[in-house]
């Protein structure tokens, strides 16, 4: 298909897709206030998985939000929905063979993608797909610097509601912890191989507890309730009640850190500016690591098989079986250097409400 440019006059819908998942959608917000300052009168919806919805709450940038469910709905259905809505631009961040499809039969005039394998006939404008390493926020961005749309902001976004502050603050009292004198731990990922293993979770722990005198608060999600209890019980570390990730994210902004595997509240923390030290074996730390924060990476850096990019590991997932605990804490005691550091130079992270009046005006 002939590519066009987008003619701006004619837009006043726009459609973005990102169905999933929690720490991709994150990385595509910075999109939303860039389109609303060069599109200010615009409709600007957001098609999403509903377990990834959440993560769009209070955004100011958004008109609307279409979530569903995707097992249960199908794609004719999702195209359907999109046509009625008369899209006068989608851009489709994910670029699957389902968000492609629903593209190309979306009725829209413009219909920006990437040009991967046969999906990229369906749209009739294509992002560049560059070579080498380069972060997911700036993959994203590239739909629309080539449509010459001015990028005046690059910092992702996830709003904290005042439910979630009050949540944070009663759960807090309750186990008598003070702002920067817990740490974060979230043992999650999205897939089996990029977990560090529960033992050695809880062996950190108890290094932080012994020999940095901090607290620890161990987070988990819907179906990891029973690894948390285990690094909990073997280590006194805290456990957190089950929390919304705006719960999550408003407990973890208090604390002085989070440890955590390559996972979407690795990106909510960031987001926070909450400094995140992250673990990472098969995955890609400089495509889909914590964005414009204070982090460090750790990683067992003997192997040559890191960012293999498996789902499934033949050998014994070495990366994370054979991370030591000693390795991870002295990135651990690095980080807290490096802000204690920053701290010192009078430097002051900024909070997330500080950079929303930021993008306001600048929007």
């Amino acid at each position: 298909m002939k590519a066009i440019q987008i003619e701006r006059s004619r837009i006043t819908k726009i459609l973005v897709i990102k169905t999933r998942a929690i720490g991709d959608v994150i990385l595509s917000t910075p999109v939303l206030p860039n389109l609303r300052r060069e599109f200010p009168s615009a409709r600007i919806d957001f098609l999403v998985e509903k377990f990834a919805a959440p993560i769009l709450a209070g955004n100011p940038f958004i008109d609307h939000v279409i979530s569903f469910d995707a097992k249960s709905q199908s794609s004719l259905s999702l195209i359907l929905t999109v046509r009625r809505n008369k899209y006068d631009l989608i851009i489709d961040l994910l670029v699957n063979p389902r968000t492609a499809i629903i593209t190309m039969f979306s009725g829209a005039r413009f219909k920006v993608g990437y040009p991967f394998k046969w999906r990229r006939y369906a749209y009739n404008i294509l992002a560049p797909s560059r070579d080498g390493d380069y972060h997911n926020v700036d993959f994203n961005l590239d739909s629309l610097r080539r449509n010459e749309i001015p990028i005046t902001t690059t910092q992702p976004l996830f709003y904290l509601d005042e439910e979630s502050e009050n949540f944070a603050r009663e759960f807090l009292q309750k186990q008598n912890l003070s702002k920067n004198k817990f740490v974060s731990i979230q043992p999650s990922g999205g897939w089996e191989i990029k977990r560090w293993k529960t033992e050695k979770f809880a062996e950190l722990c108890r290094m932080v507890r012994e020999q940095l005198h901090l607290e620890a608060v161990v987070f988990y999600g819907p179906s990891e309730r029973a690894d948390a209890e285990r690094i909990s019980s073997s280590s006194n570390a805290v456990l957190a009640p089950q929390t919304s990730l705006h719960e999550m994210g408003a407990i973890m902004r208090q604390s002085l850190l989070l440890i955590t595997n390559d996972n979407g509240p690795m990106h909510i923390a960031a987001t926070l500016k909450v400094p995140t030290l992250v673990i990472y074996g098969p995955t890609n730390p400089r495509t889909q690591g914590p964005y414009g924060n204070i982090s460090e990476i750790v990683r067992n850096e003997k192997l040559d098989c890191l960012e293999c990019s498996l789902t499934k590991c033949p050998i014994g997932n070495l990366c994370m079986t054979e991370l030591a605990a000693e390795t991870v804490y002295q990135k651990l005691v690095k980080l807290i250097s490096r802000i204690e550091e920053m701290k010192t130079q009078g430097f002051v992270s900024p909070q997330p409400e500080r950079l929303r009046k930021d993008i306001d005006e600048n929007v």
